[in-house]
């Protein structure tokens, strides 16, 4: 079963939680993607909706791995087996708490607007989120809403691994409407999992925002995404293609590890690049069954040569048999798109970074001929060094763009719209169409 949307998962979640009606319950919102659930389900048990913040904190040079997060009120999840691997030291790990730990302040009174959070002490709470793939977050939420005093603490989700489930359910009841035996992407399972902005939050905690059933309908998306198989080898690899009518040039996707072909940020930027007329192409670089080795997530090699065989597979799809390509990478995704673009028997027009990890490309980097557009938060101060020594090495054209403020997510308001302008436009004006002879 999927669901429609994060509204109809809500509705659907809260169908699960009607004994609690009657009882002294706060339904608290994992911010963005769990607060439009969560205001389903406070909507339908009548009952107060809260954010309840928590913040990832990530390996060092790496920071999409989880390390462990922190909660309001000083909370504090670690996952030692990650730390000892990563070699993170006392030190980097108080850094990364110190830098997370402001933004969670920052986060929870922009949020909030300044309302000071609802009282939890001797209530029932349940935490919403848009679903639960590894737990992480969700154990660090349930432990602050206990520190805050709920007499009983629910974590409630529309889907879940079981793995998650397991782990979840030491700190807090747990409530799912889909237990799902392999879940690699929340995503996957929401027909339409667009990325919640910060001003939709704030609507939702105010009681002003609309749901699906109220207002006018969203205007249908002129060019929809295929479901395509992608041949890369022995394995076909699952992904969306969009072709707008006489596209100009072809964009293709690399994203980074714990990512997929559903990550809402890199759709948010294919969905502007298809706007200007360029074709796009989203697909999971690994099947579920290679993901679940950490080995393959960061075989650099591995995920470039599968990017290649994807690329050429595009390139023959019919309305894209001349038009030229180029690729857009996130996180250790950028690091294979610069390796691909150093294989000879490629030729893309041009290569953007988002938040990327170049120095993954190695001594490929000096190969590199396409002209490179590396983007990178202003706060995301280890990846923006890295960006900054990558591109000494570079000898083809670059360009190092800094969004002020932003960190790795690239999660502040404004953020990625700034990501998707750049990139559209260091790509159409490398893919224009050459001026008719005529």
């Amino acid at each position: 079963m999927r669901f429609d949307d994060r509204v109809d998962a809500g509705r659907r979640l809260a169908a699960q939680l009607a004994g609690f009606r009657g009882e002294d319950v706060v339904v608290l919102g994992l911010p963005r993607g769990g607060v439009p659930v969560a205001a389903e389900v406070a909507a339908s048990l009548g009952v107060p909706l809260d954010v309840i913040v928590v913040r990832k904190l990530g390996v060092p040079f790496q920071p999409e791995l989880a390390m462990g997060a922190i909660g309001e009120g000083g909370v504090l999840v670690l996952n030692d087996r990650v730390i000892r691997s990563a070699h993170v030291s006392a030190v980097e790990l108080e850094e990364v708490r110190q830098r997370e730990q402001a933004e969670l302040e920052r986060r929870a009174h922009l949020l909030r607007e300044g309302r000071p959070a609802v009282v939890l002490r001797g209530r029932v709470a349940i935490v919403v989120d848009d679903g639960m793939a590894t737990g992480a977050t969700a154990r660090a939420a349930c432990r602050v809403a206990r520190a805050q005093g709920a007499s009983r603490v629910v974590m409630a989700v529309p889907v879940a691994s079981p793995d998650a489930v397991q782990d979840v359910s030491r700190e807090a009841e747990v409530i799912c409407v889909e237990l799902a035996e392999r879940l690699w992407a929340i995503g996957q399972w929401y027909r339409d999992f667009s990325q919640v902005s910060d001003e939709e939050v704030v609507r939702l905690l105010a009681g002003t925002a609309p749901t699906s059933q109220s207002g006018p309908a969203p205007a249908a998306d002129p060019w929809p995404d295929e479901d395509v198989e992608v041949p890369a080898g022995d394995v076909k690899l699952p992904g969306y293609l969009c072709r707008p009518p006489d596209s100009t040039g072809l964009v293709v996707f690399v994203h980074g590890s714990g990512s997929s072909r559903h990550s809402p940020r890199n759709r948010l930027v294919a969905h502007v690049l298809n706007q200007a007329g360029l074709a796009t192409l989203l697909f999971d670089l690994l099947t579920p069954h290679e993901e679940e080795s950490r080995a393959n997530v960061f075989d650099i090699g591995l995920l470039a040569a599968r990017l290649i065989l994807a690329s050429r597979w595009a390139g023959r799809q019919p309305g894209l048999e001349a038009v030229p390509f180029g690729y857009f990478g996130a996180s250790t995704g950028a690091g294979a798109a610069l390796w691909a673009a150093a294989d000879p028997k490629v030729e893309p027009a041009a290569i953007v970074s988002r938040g990327g990890r170049p120095d993954l490309a190695g001594a490929r980097l000096s190969r590199v001929r396409a002209p490179t557009l590396l983007i990178v938060g202003g706060d995301d101060h280890a990846v923006l060094e890295l960006n900054r020594l990558a591109q000494d090495q570079l000898r083809c054209e670059s360009r190092l763009s800094v969004v002020p403020g932003a960190g790795h997510l690239f999660e502040e308001p404004g953020a990625l719209a700034a990501v998707a302008r750049l990139a559209g436009a260091w790509f159409a004006e490398r893919m224009a169409p050459l001026p008719s002879t005529a």
